[in-house]
């Protein structure tokens, strides 16, 4: 989980973002105090336009989901072998990132995979969510 405070975090986004879309692009993280682990969902907006919405409660709904369709397509009703088990959600969540399904954790990972690691090595990721804030930031110029 990120553990700097999202006001600094937020802040050193918008510093890293092209002049022209300071004004137009926007951050936001909503933590639902009511929920069992206090998380909710990241958003990223264009011109006040959800544009990607990064949800828990429906990224974990959705992993559930896609784990179960595998177990009934494989028939593995194992649930005491913890390797299987943790290979079953390791392939939920691959597929749920192809489908674009982010929960608010990912974008938490994503940014500190972006703030720690040079610029070069970002634009050879394969995460969607690096690849977005990287299309965003001010270090890549016209010709990269």
């Amino acid at each position: 989980m990120y553990s700097p405070k999202w006001s600094k975090a937020k802040k050193r986004l918008s510093d890293l973002l092209c002049e022209t879309l300071r004004s137009r692009v926007d951050f936001q993280v909503i933590n639902y105090r009511k929920a069992h682990d206090q998380l909710g969902r990241a958003v990223i907006t264009v011109d006040k336009v959800e544009i990607l919405s990064m949800c828990t409660i429906t990224a974990a709904r959705e992993e559930f989901y896609r784990e179960r369709d595998i177990r009934d397509k494989s028939n593995q009703y194992d649930f005491d072998d913890v390797p299987k088990n943790r290979a079953l959600q390791d392939q939920a969540q691959k597929i749920l990132k192809a489908d674009g399904i982010y929960g608010q954790y990912d974008f938490y990972f994503a940014l500190e995979e972006y703030f720690n690691s040079p610029i070069e090595e970002l634009l050879k990721s394969s995460d969607v969510l690096i690849n977005i804030l990287c299309l965003l930031d001010r270090r890549i110029g016209k010709r990269t």
